[in-house]
């Protein structure tokens, strides 16, 4: 399997498995960069580029979050797809927390694919980085946009700190690699597994690895020492989502979230960090996991649950 990052499938039912019945996450297809420097096609401009993002879905959470810690709002445009995703795709609709899209009028996020590709048949994902200028996809995988919004903005913001240290790079992309294979696409493992043995093996490794984190936790404050980067943010979308959905719908369910001390108190930390709330929308994430998965949950109705409170003081201080 390969261990490039891309988003959840985003269009049609169809779930990718191998012969054992593991999931098996398709790669992102556009991956061209946006550069402060003009050293490629793409230079930084603000009121240029524009996101099309689901609140709903992890991956696309991580460029939200960044666009709203680096303060962007006014140089990058966002628009939200419906959550409710059938066979057609991802869909823009006049829905609560979502809405038309303001740039093109496309209907469906599928259009923005074949403006890029007129020949592209593959999964159509979000988020998206989109070119004003060109008419154009730039990048629709979320680890790359957030590196782009991370540091080639800056020029357009007043919020430029740094969550790709030179210094911590090593440490931070062995933290992501485990963190991404085992549980932030360990969960979908999980959930998506085909057989017994798969679903076993994707559950002992991802709860292997929070455990991990717990213990990390409980000898420093954030994955990578004492300052917030770019792994913890890579990390929060998944546990954001992990009780209301991964532990039931997904089973995930040998411990929740709410039941490891340190998970749990650096989630609501994360939470309570400025302006980080205003980016997750439960109800998105909770219509959208419960009501698009026909395989997972075919009557499609929407637990109510679990009552959690992320505003809870974390006592980290």
């Amino acid at each position: 399997m390969s261990t490039q990052e891309s988003p959840p499938l985003a269009s049609g039912f169809e779930i990718p498995t191998d012969k054992v019945g593991a999931f098996v996450r398709r790669d992102s297809v556009f991956r061209r960069w946006v550069t402060a420097d003009g050293s490629s096609d793409f230079i930084a401009e603000a009121g240029r580029y524009h996101l099309y993002v689901s609140p709903a879905c992890p991956w696309a959470h991580r460029t939200i979050i960044f666009r709203k810690l680096k303060r962007l709002e006014r140089v990058i445009s966002l628009s939200v797809v419906d959550p409710i995703r059938d066979e057609r795709g991802w869909a823009f609709r006049d829905v609560p927390g979502g809405g038309e899209d303001p740039v093109n009028g496309f209907e469906f996020l599928s259009e923005a694919y074949r403006a890029t590709n007129p020949t592209y048949a593959g999964n159509v994902t979000v988020p998206v980085l989109w070119d004003r200028d060109s008419g154009t996809i730039v990048n629709n995988e979320s680890s790359d946009i957030i590196r782009m919004l991370g540091s080639a903005f800056d020029a357009f913001t007043d919020a430029t700190a740094d969550a790709y240290p030179p210094k911590l790079r090593p440490e931070i992309d062995k933290v992501n690699a485990r963190v991404y294979e085992t549980i932030n696409n360990g969960v979908y493992r999980c959930g998506f597994a085909r057989s017994q043995q798969a679903y076993e093996q994707a559950f002992t490794a991802l709860f292997g690895s929070l455990d991990w984190v717990e213990e990390r936790l409980s000898r420093q404050r954030y994955l990578v020492g004492d300052r917030i980067t770019e792994a913890d943010w890579r990390l929060f979308p998944t546990l954001m989502r992990f009780d209301s959905v991964y532990v039931g719908h997904f089973k995930c369910n040998r411990n929740r979230l709410v039941d490891m001390p340190n998970l749990w108190a650096y989630t609501r930390e994360l939470y309570q960090r400025p302006g980080i709330a205003e980016t997750v929308d439960m109800d998105h994430i909770k219509r959208h996991y419960y009501m698009t998965h026909p395989s997972l949950n075919p009557s499609r109705i929407v637990p109510t649950g679990p009552r959690i409170d992320f505003t809870e003081p974390h006592g980290r201080d």
